[in-house]
């Protein structure tokens, strides 16, 4: 089915309203789904939407928090979300690394107490509108596996980095530390797909490409899959954002952080409060001219865009171009959403007595 970016948009916002958001964090927090949606970030976006609303049916999210700073100094902080919507609590975060970076340079927030925060790609973007460099990570419920381990210990864990560009769009780099995001999976059950080797391994620790087996004690692998091919890169990436977002926060790390699903339960001896992130903002002109910059990353991407591929018909592809075109084309063509997604929806609508989405 294809959806309208405004359709989607006001149905997201309404069942935000429906769970008792204020108007200004229900318009924000569909914001945030609503652009992974149009960057072709399909995980992530309004096929999540009914897993926070059965966390907040189970209280695990809190509608209406309160957000505050809980330990400062001039160029850094510590957020407590009060166990907000990640949507809301990432985005005052980045608000306060870029007031920071304003006055100091840059800026740096460890977030305790949140929740599933959308693509980190959104929160890094905001400091690239004010020509700052934009930083944003998360940890994560475990799925993944340490490299020879078959036990979950830490999440997909996503970092981002956000680079202000001339007259290309920003250069961004937004990816999970795991083989895969479990989103993906997610994808390819719904289509009733296998998904390549070296993404997950069995509750043995075999590969498989069973994207069901996470369900069956499984576990998504480090990036890099195994040992050989730079898991154990990985794994150090995957650790860095669970320090930074959770070790110095005081939010739960490793095998301690709560599932996204609602269906089980957080662990009974938590280490910290919620999932943690991890934001960040420099602004260019701390290091050189905001324009001398831009000129040249254009000329870094325009030599890239130009190097010698394999095969004629291949090109380099920057970070974050794909995305780029995908907005393109969403917004004026409008957001596809697989049936299983418009079914679960219009049943949650149902239960909170928001119009169904319609094409």
């Amino acid at each position: 089915m294809i959806v309208t970016e405004s359709d989607l948009r006001h149905f997201t916002e309404n069942v935000f309203l429906s769970i008792g958001c204020s108007k200004e964090h229900a318009v924000l927090a569909a914001d945030v789904l609503l652009l992974s949606d149009l960057r072709g970030i399909d995980s992530h976006g309004v096929a999540r939407l009914t897993g926070y609303v059965r966390l907040w049916e189970k209280k695990r999210i809190n509608a209406t928090p309160n957000i505050r700073i809980v330990h400062e100094t001039p160029t850094t902080a510590t957020i407590d979300g009060d166990a907000g919507l990640g949507l809301v609590v990432a985005p005052f975060a980045m608000q306060v690394a870029m007031q920071k970076a304003e006055q100091y340079g840059s800026g740096w927030i460890s977030i305790r107490n949140s929740n599933h925060f959308g693509i980190a790609g959104y929160h890094a973007l905001m400091a690239v509108q004010k020509d700052m460099i934009g930083f944003a990570m998360t940890n994560a419920s475990p799925l993944v596996a340490p490299t020879f381990s078959n036990e979950r210990m830490l999440g997909t864990n996503p970092m981002c980095y956000a680079f202000p560009a001339g007259k290309y769009p920003p250069v961004i780099i937004d990816m999970a530390t795991s083989a895969a995001a479990n989103g993906k999976l997610e994808i390819a059950q719904r289509a009733g797909k296998p998904v390549p080797e070296g993404w997950i391994q069995d509750a043995e620790g075999n590969y498989t490409t069973d994207p069901h087996a996470l369900k069956n004690g499984g576990s998504l692998l480090p990036l890099g899959s195994d040992r050989d091919h730079g898991s154990h890169k990985g794994f150090g990436l995957s650790a860095t954002v669970d320090i930074l977002s959770a070790v110095l926060s005081g939010a739960n790390y490793g095998p301690w952080v709560p599932p996204f699903v609602s269906f089980l339960e957080p662990p009974a001896d938590p280490v910290g409060s919620g999932i943690g992130h991890f934001l960040g903002a420099m602004r260019v002109d701390g290091f050189r001219p905001v324009n001398e910059f831009k000129d040249h990353l254009d000329n870094w991407v325009t030599r890239f865009k130009s190097a010698s591929t394999v095969h004629p018909d291949q090109k380099v592809i920057i970070p974050g171009e794909p995305e780029y075109e995908a907005e393109q084309d969403r917004r004026k063509n409008g957001i596809p959403i697989v049936n299983a997604v418009v079914k679960d929806l219009n049943e949650v609508a149902q239960k909170l007595n928001v119009d169904p989405l319609a094409p």
